[in-house]
């Protein structure tokens, strides 16, 4: 028989009992005695590739909490409770008047519990108070410069940008072309020429609303031709109180699957319900007497909607669309507009 290599045995039962040291070390959080204490790694840090590489969400809505009836606000504010990520609010946070004392008592307890994360966006109701300025108090750098209320921010490879849509607000120089909201909108466009977009703002340029004044406002067409131009994905609207989710359509109302741009009218917040008339052309899902939130998850390459109701409520509407500047190459396949 050959003789046995001890020497190779000892080797082996040292490094087993060296590896059992080590693993109920590990499980108990204690050090072996000779062990030398070292610092633990921290995580990396995130690069601009992973980032590019996440998902983000996006979620909110306009026509939030009315003093008078704040049940509506609260329904929507524990939704919200319960989704993780960045708010929008898309105009008429609170009413009457958008002044201190309902901030503080009816949006505050609300979704003023959102506050950290929130971006919002200027209402009508808001301009309750001369120039705004409890909003611009409430918020301060959060809702841009004052007296503007228009701003911009990323979440990945996505730019969201918020828009003032009081194109007659007092100061502010309309919404026209060169119009200095206009100016700065071409050029924070033109510094992300590779981004997916999601624009908000309160009022729509399409809507199905029953009062055309109220519902329609070609004052924002030019804006509009802006993104378009930019090849903008998305519209996020309030100020009729209702759902209604439009195709994709260039700013003359035309449909446009390939390259235009989908709204979504989302004035659920609670305040109130607003009916709504005779379908208007692309309009594609409609509803009028629910709560809910607009979720989005915003992806490389394209993005889904989900309107989550009020508890009680059955209406919901989802879907998925590619982002136009991230959008397959031909021969590629991806998700299409659903």
């Amino acid at each position: 028989m050959p003789r046995y290599n001890w020497i190779a045995f000892v080797g082996r039962v040292l490094a087993l009992i060296g590896l059992g040291l080590g693993q109920h070390s590990g499980a108990t959080g204690q050090s072996h005695p000779c062990a030398k204490h070292t610092t633990p790694p921290h995580p990396p840090a995130k690069t601009q590739q992973t980032e590019q590489n996440e998902s983000f969400t996006l979620v909110g809505a306009g026509d939030i909490a009315g003093c008078k009836a704040i049940e509506g606000a609260r329904a929507t504010a524990n939704l919200i409770d319960q989704i993780p990520g960045t708010v929008f609010a898309a105009g008429d946070l609170v009413y009457e008047h958008g002044n201190a004392e309902e901030f503080r008592n009816c949006y505050g307890p609300t979704w003023g519990r959102f506050r950290d994360r929130t971006r919002p966006a200027l209402g009508n109701h808001e301009y309750g108070v001369p120039n705004a300025s409890a909003y611009f108090d409430y918020w301060g750098a959060q809702a841009g410069p004052a007296g503007k209320g228009y701003y911009s921010y990323d979440l990945g490879i996505w730019h969201i940008i918020a828009l003032n849509t009081n194109c007659d607000a007092p100061n502010l120089g309309g919404c026209g072309k060169g119009s200095p909201q206009e100016v700065w909108l071409r050029q924070d466009l033109s510094e992300h020429p590779n981004a997916c977009i999601v624009a908000y703002g309160h009022h729509a340029l399409f809507s199905s609303g029953i009062f055309p004044r109220h519902a329609i406002h070609t004052e924002l067409r030019q804006l509009w031709r802006d993104l378009y131009a930019a090849h903008a994905d998305l519209m996020i609207v309030g100020h009729e109180h209702a759902y209604e989710r439009f195709a994709a359509q260039d700013p003359d109302g035309h449909a446009d699957p390939e390259h235009g741009i989908r709204e979504i009218v989302v004035g659920t917040g609670g305040r109130s319900h607003d009916p709504l008339g005779f379908a208007t052309p692309n309009s594609e899902v409609r509803d009028a007497d629910t709560f809910g939130v607009l979720k989005l998850t915003l992806s490389p390459h394209s993005y889904t909607w989900e309107f989550i109701p009020e508890e009680g409520k059955t209406f919901r509407d989802s879907g998925i669309g590619i982002c136009h500047n991230q959008a397959p190459q031909e021969g590629q396949s991806g998700p299409g507009p659903q």
